[in-house]
């Protein structure tokens, strides 16, 4: 079992770093050469409409003032409005997160079942092509940049061939069938017994995946590899060969649960750095997620949405590290008793 004590001190440093990264966030909004009043009442209000509008905002105030005044806001689930939408910032967060979430969640998955099997075989067959083949996909993984996939990958599969959908969640003519459950078209179409808006879903959701899984797979391929071969060198798998171990065995009863701590943690780096990196694939398939919705912000000086969707980013990311470190915590017996 968790130690109750280890579990309290992880939340606490959960709400610290969700302070420090609230403050930050804050004091970087503040400083960006952006009109926040400006986007608001626009390029031709009067001086009058202008200073009133600053007033409203708080934006008279010293700074200290305004942050606690923006902390006490977010404590009650006031994000501001949005210039850009006229909506609640929270009610178009709603919107967008599940859409990124969706996006990110099936390419963490396509990366993690290709990504394991490909970094356990090329460490299991070293130096021969298996692993050649590894090593080139992760390095092509980390040195392309993912918008020029995306863009090849529009051309080829939804210009020329056709066999996909183009950017978007769904075709114009299916948009607003399904009732909002999730928030995430897929598993919503699939709630409203639609199977026919499932599979256009998943028309036009598999390309930005796959383009957005290859740099995390690049990663988990290289990081899988570096595990299992410290593992190899290691002298129980020396003593289970001699004892006869296959090597079906040795991989599943002795390797495997030796770097699944490792792979938990890989697995949350890159769920994290597939939400942030989201930005650019968004932009190029035209995906409504958080990340054209803060690039779209950012270009017009929307500085209240700007925070709210860095604020939810970095609220994710810290609970998969919170998550993935309790899971650490759990699984390896000499973790938890050194922290004990």
């Amino acid at each position: 079992m968790l130690n109750t004590r280890l579990l309290v001190g992880r939340l606490g440093q959960l709400v610290l770093s969700l302070f420090v990264l609230i403050a930050v966030t804050f004091v970087i909004g503040r400083m960006l050469p952006t009109d926040p009043v400006g986007a608001i009442v626009g390029e031709l209000a009067s001086p009058e409409a202008y200073e009133a509008m600053r007033v409203r905002m708080g934006l008279d105030q010293p700074l200290i003032v305004q942050f606690f005044r923006y902390v006490t806001d977010l404590l009650q689930g006031d994000m501001g409005m949005a210039a850009m939408t006229g909506n609640p910032v929270l009610q178009d967060l709603a919107i967008a997160a599940p859409a990124t979430l969706e996006l990110a969640t099936l390419a963490i998955i396509i990366s993690f079942v290709l990504g394991v099997p490909l970094g356990l075989a090329a460490a299991l067959r070293r130096d021969t092509w298996v692993d050649q083949v590894a090593r080139i996909v992760s390095l092509v993984g980390h040195s392309i940049p993912v918008f020029w996939f995306g863009i090849i990958g529009l051309i080829v599969f939804y210009a020329w061939l056709g066999l996909i959908g183009g950017p978007g969640r769904v075709d114009v003519f299916y948009e607003g069938l399904v009732p909002p459950v999730t928030g995430m078209i897929t598993i919503d179409s699939l709630i409203a017994g639609r199977f026919d808006i499932f599979g256009n879903a998943m028309s036009h959701i598999i390309l930005p995946a796959m383009m957005l899984a290859y740099a995390a797979m690049a990663y988990i391929t290289r990081m899988t590899r570096a595990f299992t071969l410290e593992q190899l060198g290691q002298d129980y798998v020396t003593a289970a060969r001699a004892k006869g171990a296959s090597q079906t065995r040795l991989l599943f009863r002795h390797i495997l649960p030796n770097i699944s701590v490792q792979l938990i943690t890989i697995l949350a780096i890159s769920y994290g750095g597939l939400l942030e990196g989201a930005v650019v694939t968004e932009i190029v398939f035209s995906w409504p997620g958080l990340g054209q919705y803060m690039t779209n912000a950012l270009l017009i000086g929307d500085i209240n949405a700007v925070l709210a969707a860095t604020i939810v980013i970095g609220i994710v990311f810290m609970l998969l590290n919170f998550l993935s470190d309790i899971a650490y915590a759990m699984l390896d017996p000499r973790t938890r008793e050194a922290r004990q």
